[in-house]
């Protein structure tokens, strides 16, 4: 699609309006973390452990790193328009299920089925990916995950504030209306971006080797996930170091656990404003080294007995930013590997920090404990940003091997 064609907002032969692609996005982010303030009140309402109903976040991640294998080819091959608003229609309908579980098998049972949402970051990207060059593309998925980050920034405050106030149930019933709002925008505004494949599905799938012998598509992958995984492993552990270590209620623990997004929003507007200046690669460079910065420092700051929910959830806006320099740059590096498999890249690449993340989420669900307090989950991160500086470096000698930079 022609980068200089007119954008009008709500009119689907155009264009998609870059407030599309951010709802898009967005919901993406809501569903993941809304109602995370409210995980020891679930686990209480449906008389359980808590690292029973922690296994809402790595069971969601890891269907969603599944479904995200599919997605991407399906998209290359039908369309990205119908796969979204099936998708979206699908995660309304799961989340209907999660409201109305009577136990907790049912309840993880829905939000597996919630991660069909999963669409709507692979596609988000695929599309804006559709309409321009690498650099180009980089920078406009800063401005889309920027505006994305606004969601994961405040989402769980108002969670907190919704369990806290009317239950755990309203903050599933605002994720369901605004799916509606989300679908009904993409419905009048998103038209096709991609050219269909003219392949059939098992050509699409056949085509995975390509990327997956590709080291520069690995390196990126990897840079992404591993940067990805600290973020996610503050998912996973982030809420019972609120309630269990330092006391937190929701409400409270829901203000101070957006924390990273506000790093993010700042790393995404930094891409979007310089990346097409000095190339994805650096960016993603200097993401990872402040991914591993604010996990050093934070565990410093522990070791010399000063933990607080200041200084933990304050260290992680250092995380927030590292991800917001690396993913959409690194996003935009995988994409361009072989752009006319973008669909499948996407998926593919997504599939992997996804994935990544779900284990890593799980791992610091399961090693946490009041006798251990944050050190567990500050390690995971602290060794999984580092493996994220190694991986770029790896594609930087690569691209330099080859003639490319």
């Amino acid at each position: 699609m022609d980068d200089t064609n007119t954008v009008r907002f709500l009119d689907k032969t155009s264009p998609p309006h870059i407030l599309t692609l951010i709802l898009l996005s967005g919901i993406g982010a809501l569903a993941m973390n809304m109602f995370l303030p409210s995980l020891p009140a679930m686990a209480v309402y449906f008389d359980t452990d808590y690292a029973v109903m922690q296994l809402s976040v790595p069971l969601y991640l890891l269907f969603s790193a599944g479904l995200q294998l599919i997605i991407g080819p399906v998209s290359d091959n039908i369309g990205r328009r119908n796969v979204l608003l099936w998708g979206l229609v699908i995660f309304m309908v799961a989340t209907v299920g999660c409201i109305y579980s009577p136990n907790t098998q049912i309840f993880l049972l829905c939000r597996c089925a919630q991660a069909i949402v999963a669409v709507t970051m692979v596609l988000s990207r695929a599309v804006v990916r559709d309409m321009f060059t690498q650099d180009k593309a980089a920078s406009m998925i800063g401005y889309v995950t920027m505006g994305m980050a606004v969601v994961p920034m405040i989402s769980p405050a108002i969670g907190g504030v919704l369990d806290q106030v009317f239950g755990w149930q309203a903050t599933f019933w605002a994720m369901f209306a605004i799916g509606g709002i989300v679908l009904a925008v993409t419905w009048y505004d998103l038209g096709e971006t991609s050219v269909a494949s003219g392949k059939t599905m098992a050509q699409q799938f056949r085509e995975y080797p390509e990327l997956l012998t590709s080291p520069r598509f690995w390196g990126y992958s990897m840079a992404a996930a591993c940067c990805s995984g600290a973020f996610f492993a503050y998912l996973g552990g982030a809420p019972f170091v609120g309630s269990e270590v330092f006391g937190m209620e929701p409400a409270e623990l829901g203000l101070y656990f957006g924390a990273p997004a506000v790093g993010y929003f700042v790393g995404n507007f930094i891409t979007a404003r310089i990346a097409t200046k000095v190339g994805v690669n650096t960016l993603v460079l200097c993401g990872c080294l402040a991914n591993a910065v604010g996990g050093s420092v934070s565990m410093l700051i522990f070791l010399a007995g000063y933990g607080s929910p200041v200084t933990f959830f304050g260290m992680m806006t250092l995380v927030g930013l590292g991800n917001g320099l690396c993913i959409p740059n690194a996003t935009a590096g995988l994409l361009s590997v072989r752009p006319y498999l973008a669909g499948t890249a996407s998926g593919l690449g997504g599939a992997i920090m996804i994935g990544g993340g779900a284990g890593l989420s799980i791992l610091a669900g399961s090693l946490l404990s009041k006798e251990t307090g944050a050190y567990p989950l500050l390690w995971i991160m602290l060794l999984t940003a580092a493996a994220g500086v190694a991986s770029i470096l790896v594609v930087i000698r690569r691209e330099k091997a080859l003639g490319l930079r």
